[in-house]
């Protein structure tokens, strides 16, 4: 969408830090919730998570992330009645692990100066492989194909 044909009015402003390159090596907390927010995955009884069909999908289709991307380690994880948690790692080898925030000082510059050093303005651009957004976008994809291939009435909340 063209940000100056619509004035901002039907764009939901991203959670992301915008001047953050997600495709860079680093541990990132990820949530992702169901559509509605409808108890797909499962129930909590008596303390302990029953997973359904759809949330035995979510669980084990997360642990396949490390074979689908490369230079990806995955942490700790947990499957809710209606969301997933889980801690995703990048490390590639050949990122300098330097801080790849907006090199501009935020006190003297403007906000347009700062967006056209951000690497958020691309975000609606395809962001290439092994980025935070193509592996949960991945993930989402995976357990929405199969719980369909499988029957399930099943969609997730739009971003994550």
């Amino acid at each position: 969408m063209n940000e100056e044909k619509f004035k901002g009015k039907y764009r939901i402003a991203s959670a992301r830090l915008q001047s953050w390159d997600y495709g860079s090596n680093g541990m990132y907390f990820i949530t992702i919730c169901t559509g509605d927010r409808r108890h797909f995955f499962g129930e909590v009884v008596k303390g302990k998570m029953i997973l359904s069909h759809v949330g035995i999908l979510a669980d084990v289709l997360w642990y396949e992330i490390k074979n689908h991307a490369q230079n990806v380690e995955l942490r700790e994880f947990v499957v809710m009645p209606n969301h997933i948690h889980g801690i995703l790692v990048l490390d590639k080898p050949d990122d300098l692990r330097r801080d790849r925030a907006c090199p501009v000082s935020t006190t003297t510059t403007t906000t347009n100066e700062i967006n056209s050093h951000s690497p958020g303005k691309n975000r609606f651009q395809n962001q290439g492989r092994n980025t935070i957004s193509s592996i949960v976008g991945s993930y989402k994809s995976a357990v929405t194909k199969h719980a369909g291939r499988l029957g399930f009435n099943f969609h997730w909340q739009s971003r994550f």
